[in-house]
């Protein structure tokens, strides 16, 4: 009994070939398969008319018997071609697989995307390919890495953009033209302030006050205590009937504290006053 030549894996022959054997066979079973789907169902269309014409002329069994005969004659039928069709099929995929798909291991064979390749690179020459190869995966994980976080700082980018924007619709209300007119008032208000700063500083020894003479009565010393003690008296008179004329007496009383005497006033007026020939 004479053994097979061998031959070259079967792994190699989608890369010869470019497609699969075993799914080209696979089709053309497939194919037989439907074959036999298709005569059974034209089988059963003619078993069914013969059994119609049959039953019209009212000739042998009646329709039931003779559909259900047709049923039983077509499952063993179809039963039948289908063992036939398997166990030719297989033969065919088996010595298809062993003559038609079947490269001679001694045969020289090239395979298309290694056409033109040198296989025989000694040892150093490949490891330094695989470390190329490991150093250019290297860099394209880096890449990727770098462009998911190039992605997540667009995301994060474009968030705070629609966040200053909704920031910026809030305030847009600082553009309005009354605002731009407020906005130049602190210029004038500097401007003031530096004027105010500029005026020379009054005398002390002109605000000075004169200290009260103790020895003289209240109403002797000045306008203002002869006040005092006009309100005094007038309240002392009045009791406690005139309420009402006591507080308007103690406003006017305020009032004349808070104006000052008649010294301060004049004191505080004479820096006001210009020397003789010069005019406004």
């Amino acid at each position: 009994m004479s053994h097979p030549a061998p031959t070259a894996p079967s792994i190699l022959l989608p890369e010869v070939l470019g497609f699969s054997p075993q799914l080209l066979l696979d089709d053309v079973i497939n194919s037989a398969n439907s074959a036999v789907t298709a005569s059974v169902d034209g089988m059963e269309m003619f078993l069914l008319r013969w059994a119609d014409g049959r039953a019209k002329e009212g000739k042998g069994k009646s329709e039931d018997d003779i559909t259900q005969d047709i049923e039983q004659g077509l499952v063993a039928f179809q039963t039948l071609l289908e063992s036939h069709v398997d166990i030719a099929f297989d033969f065919f995929e088996l010595w298809s697989l062993r003559n038609i798909f079947a490269v001679p291991a001694d045969l020289p064979v090239v395979v298309p995307h290694h056409q033109g390749l040198d296989l025989e690179a000694p040892p150093e020459k490949e490891a330094e390919l695989i470390a190329e190869i490991d150093d250019l995966r290297r860099k394209i994980d880096n890449q990727q890495r770098l462009k998911r976080l190039y992605i997540r700082a667009a995301r994060k980018s474009r968030l705070q953009l629609k966040h200053s924007q909704s920031q910026l619709e809030k305030i847009m209300f600082l553009r309005s033209p009354q605002l731009q007119i407020l906005g130049a008032l602190p210029a004038s208000l500097t401007q003031m302030c530096e004027e105010v700063a500029s005026l020379p500083l009054p005398d002390p020894a002109s605000l000075q006050q004169p200290l009260p003479d103790l020895a003289k009565r209240p109403w002797e010393t000045s306008k203002t205590g002869y006040f005092h003690w006009a309100v005094g008296q007038s309240l002392a008179h009045s009791g406690g009937d005139g309420a009402q004329g006591a507080s308007a007496v103690s406003r006017v009383a305020e009032v004349v504290q808070a104006v000052g005497t008649a010294d301060q006033v004049k004191s505080a007026s004479q820096p006001l006053k210009q020397p003789e020939g010069t005019t406004r």
